[in-house]
């Protein structure tokens, strides 16, 4: 069964902070977020890199995605800014209804490649998601394990 439900950026501020510790992944970029908004009032408005999925009024699906310039870029062919997609999660509840592929194809539909790091046994949902795994490259990935999604007229940057 799939909930069609909007994907919204989420606004930096205090009730965010908060639906994020129902959250396996809460941790310390959260934490420091929280001590930034308590140090001084950011903006509600300001550029956010969290997205969230709200079942009714509780947040149930959130991501965060960063883009990076293409100056940066070590994963593709040609050399292009694109999306790195982290801390995607699902509340347990809330899971196999689709809300974590939402939150994907949100990512997919931006235009721009995506690169994920594939952990606690998730490779199987990134293939799933279209994503694929990159050949390792020890001087990039030091440790990571890099899962890519190709927009068409893209592919992998082979390491020199």
């Amino acid at each position: 069964m799939v909930d069609i439900h909007e994907v919204k950026r989420l606004r930096i501020n205090f009730k965010t902070l908060e639906e994020f510790e129902n959250f396996r992944e809460y941790g310390l970029q959260e934490l420091s977020m929280k001590e930034d908004l308590q140090g001084n009032m950011i903006d509600n408005d300001s550029e956010s890199p969290f997205y969230g999925v709200y079942y009714g009024d509780k947040l149930v699906a959130r991501m965060s995605l960063y883009k990076v310039g293409a100056k940066y870029d070590r994963y593709f062919e040609p050399a292009q800014d694109y999306y790195e997609l982290w801390k995607l999660e699902v509340l347990e509840h809330y899971k196999g209804r689709g809300f974590g592929k939402q939150l994907v194809d949100y990512a997919k539909s931006l235009g721009l490649p995506v690169k994920t790091n594939a952990r606690q046994r998730s490779d199987s949902f990134w293939e799933k998601m279209g994503f694929e795994p990159l050949t390792y490259d020890t001087q990039r990935d030091r440790g990571e394990n890099p899962y890519v999604w190709f927009p068409k007229g893209v592919k992998e940057q082979k390491p020199e």
